[in-house]
Formats: structure tokens, sequence, C-alpha cells
């Protein structure tokens, strides 16, 4: 039997409605589709707020979708509100989300740019089954051109090396050539600045030099894939750089009336379209693409098949494994001693994993806990004396695929307490978390200080040891070696946190 799943998504420039029907093998596609422009981005990027005005008409807006979904016999259960870079970056952002809740019944959750970077990718995943061996042989870059941010993935052969959220929309480039009184030139430089600043900065993590494939999403790629492109499978399509650059250039003397009626689309998508396909033609011009592949993707389908198609375990394995690999680049970036946060990496799954009955932990905590092993060191690369400090201030103003600021968080302030004194009440950074992302810290670094002692010489000469939960007490029993004195005394230093959160003494054999 089928079911129903709506999404609504409230975008810097307008509310989008989409309705997928599921099928029982968790096969889905859309059946219904509504987009409604909503001025949010200009607001929210002129005055930092969003009017009275631009609130009624959300609210208009959202009501009438509510009805729409109540045709399907949708319920709130099966029904996903998220708001974008607009509503992030409102100053009455928590006022215009109470202001939904009580006029529709709508529970809005706002998304960082790192999770719309997520589901993007997920959304990409699922429109390029058939194109999974090119997506792996090459070099690629996936960006997003919205209304308040572009989304960025740098990816080596279909591994993730960096992602990106930067401050880079339609509307915020409007809005400040606007500000300077500027004209069309002026908003190229100022595009060609900006963009080649950041390619400088894309270069230290994947020579841009060596991507060849550039994978574009949006409805404004979209709607030049309709007119130029050749059509590939359902959901992609392929332009040629040339015919691209073509079609950019020509479109740039369009005036706004001109794209309406030329291209059939809404007054608001229409200001914006010159500068969204401006600012791709920019980024590929800093790559070796030959050709722009286009994908139909959208956060909203990112959220329907992230939702249902987590059963996948090979999903699940390709996207973890996105995760490591991002973490893993910040690791070489700093100058980590990979060997050394491998291993303790290892070590400290092996001891979640045994204590899982003991953790409480619905999953999600297993792949921070992994990050915040391999990064536990990182802070070393500005100084060895109190790196644990430096390590949450590099961690918690990073970006890691897959991991969404307040999981950022969590793993900073794991790596922050792998080593020196547990939390302690004058930690005001640590107790101005909620009380369960407390909980979770200090059980995820009671294992990393555990895991972190026993390669305290950085040799990894433990290789091999079994662990037993007995008469009160963890054993750790090490195979072929005789002489423990370092790591006994590593964890007589360390074992402190774990033996007050879990209640066993940490005994090396």
């Amino acid at each position: 039997m089928t079911k129903l799943e709506a999404v609504i998504e409230i975008g810097s420039t307008g509310i989008r409605l989409a309705v997928a029907e599921i099928s029982d093998d968790n096969s889905w596609s859309f059946i219904d589709y509504s987009e409604l422009p909503a001025a949010l981005g200009w607001d929210v990027f002129t005055t930092s707020s969003v009017s009275r005005e631009t609130l009624i008409q959300c609210l208009q807006i959202l009501n009438r979708f509510k009805e729409q979904i109540a045709t399907w016999q949708i319920d709130g259960a099966h029904t996903t509100i998220v708001a974008t870079s607009a509503l992030r970056e409102a100053r009455n952002r928590d006022a215009v989300l109470d202001r939904i809740r009580i006029k529709t019944g709508f529970t809005v959750r706002i998304i960082d740019g790192i999770e719309e970077n997520r589901l993007m990718y997920i959304a990409v995943l699922n429109a390029l089954k058939e194109q999974m061996p090119r997506f792996k042989k090459y070099n690629s870059i996936i960006i997003d051109v919205g209304g308040g941010s572009t989304e960025l993935m740098l990816l080596h052969r279909g591994e993730m090396v960096a992602v990106h959220s930067l401050r880079l929309g339609t509307v915020i480039i409007e809005q400040h050539i606007k500000s300077m009184m500027g004209t069309e030139k002026d908003a190229r430089r100022f595009l060609e600045e900006f963009i080649n600043n950041t390619g400088l900065n894309l270069n230290k993590e994947l020579s841009l030099a060596k991507v060849h494939q550039f994978i574009a999403t949006g409805q404004e790629a979209q709607l030049v894939a309709g007119k130029i492109g050749k059509s590939i499978s359902d959901n992609c399509w392929i332009i040629s750089r040339d015919d691209f650059q073509e079609f950019v250039t020509t479109i740039q003397n369009y005036s706004i009336d001109e794209c309406t009626a030329h291209f059939k689309i809404p007054y608001t998508e229409a200001r914006s379209l010159t500068i969204n396909l401006l600012t791709y033609q920019l980024f590929i011009n800093l790559t070796a693409a030959e050709e722009i592949l286009v994908v139909k993707a959208s956060i909203r389908e990112g959220i329907i098949a992230g939702k249902y198609t987590a059963p996948n375990k090979a999903l699940q394995a390709n996207f973890t494994s996105q995760v490591i690999a991002s973490a893993l680049n910040l690791c070489r970036k700093f100058r980590v001693d990979e060997a050394h946060a491998q291993y303790v990496r290892a070590t400290a799954l092996k001891f979640y994993d045994k204590l899982q009955d003991e953790l409480g932990f619905g999953g999600r905590e297993r792949l921070l806990l992994e990050v915040a092993a391999l990064l536990h060191d990182v802070g070393a690369f500005i100084r060895s004396q109190n790196h644990e400090l430096h390590s949450l201030y590099i961690i918690s103003n990073s970006e890691i695929f897959g991991l969404s600021k307040d999981d950022m968080i969590i793993v900073s302030n794991v790596a922050r307490y792998h080593k020196g004194v547990p939390p302690r009440p004058t930690d005001t950074k640590f107790y101005a978390l909620p009380p369960q992302d407390r909980i979770t810290v200090q059980k995820l670094a009671a294992i990393l200080r555990l895991a972190d002692a026993l390669d305290r010489g950085h040799t990894q000469r433990i290789k091999d040891f079994k662990i037993e939960l007995k008469d009160e007490a963890m054993h750790l029993a090490v195979n072929g070696i005789n002489n423990t004195t370092l790591e006994r005394n590593a964890l007589a230093e360390k074992a402190d946190l774990f033996e007050n959160i879990f209640g066993y003494k940490v005994i090396l054999h």
C-alpha cells in the first residue's frame, strides 16, 4: 500500500510544496508540486528582519499549502517544513517561527548550510543512479546557487574533500549592487572578485584545474538544460561548456520583463536569473570541465530520499564514508599525525561497541565519536601545549560534510576533553550546552580519553586487546606486549572521567 509525504521548503525567494508518493519498496516519486513567491530574502538581506507584510504573505501561502496537503489526507507526522538561509539569518526569526506555529500549526525546522549540503548530496546521488561510474571516475564540484547562499561540495573521484556554504546568493548580490547604486558591470566585477578569491581557497583543498565534472542543481540551471541541454536520464542533462557560456552571455542583455516573457517564469525568478547563471559561469571558468551536468535535485528530494532510503545499507555506508573523508581532509589540512588519529578512531569505536548497552544512544553518536577521534589533536597545529583548547576552536569553526553546527559543537567539545581536567563548573562553553548534549559529550570524551591513552607514545604498540566488563571493572587484556608502563600511566591520568560516568574501574592486564 502506498503512502504520501509532504515537504514544504521556505526559501529566500519563495515557498515550495512537494507531495511524494511512497511505494511499499520505498521507491518514490513526486505527484504534486506548488510554488509561490515570497520576498523573505529581499527583507532579511536588506533590513535583517522579515517585514510585517512579508510575514502576512508567508502565512497566507502556508495556510493555502495546508489546505492542499489536507486534500491529500496527509497528517502532521508525514509533513516536513524546513527553512533555509533567509529565516536562518532573520533577526526576528523566533517571532516569525512562533507566528507560523500559532497561525498555521506548522513547526518549522531551520536547517544550516551544511545540512543543506547533506540533503543536496543525497538528492544528487538519487538523481545520478545511472551515472555513478562517471561520478566516481572524475574529480567533481557540486554547486547550488540559491537566493541567500551558495552550497558547494568538492569531491575527489566521488570521495568528499570539502563542503562550504558561501554567503553568496542572487538576492544578496542584487542588494549589494543596489546599495552601491552599481551597474551590471559592477555586479560582474563584484562576482568575479568574490568567486576568484573563493577559488584560491578551494584550490588549497582540491586543485580546481583537475576538476573535470561540474554538477549544477537549482531551477535556473534546469531552465537552461531544458532549453539547450541533452537529456541523458529522467533527472539529468548535459550541456557543453561552450553552449552554456554562449547562452549566459546572450541573456545578460535581457531585461527582467524580457526574461519573464521569453522563459515564462515569474517576475521574482526573472529578476535574479542573469545573476544566478553568471555565478555558475564564473565558477565553471575556474575548472577544467568541458560539460555541465545539470541534475534535478533539491532539498525536498533530499528530505524524501534521506527518509525513505535510510534502510539502504549501501547508501548509509556511502554517507558515513563521506563524513569521514571530509574529517580526514581537515586532519591533513592541519597536519595531524594520521596514523595516531586512525588508531584512536578504531580503538574508540571498539570501546563504543562494547559499551553499546551502557550508552543509551541511538546511533548517530558513534559517528560523532569517530570524527572527534580523528580530529582530537588538530589543535596541535597551532600549539602543542594545551592543544585541546585549540582543537575546540578549530573544530567548532570548521565545516564537515554531513554534520550540522550542533553536531560540530558536540564534536569540538569531545575533542576538547580528550586530555586535561574533565568538565568543571567554570567551563562556561560546556555548561552553555543543553543538558542532553553535555551528557553526550562526557560519555564520548570518556571513551576518547581511554583510546588516546592506549597510544600515548603515538607508536600504535598495542595492536590487539580484549575488553571484558566484570566485577564493576573494565578489564583490558593486552596480547604480545610485556611492558605497558607508559599506557598504564596514561590510563591513570585519563580514566577518571570514564570511571565517574560509567562506574567501571579500568584495569590494564
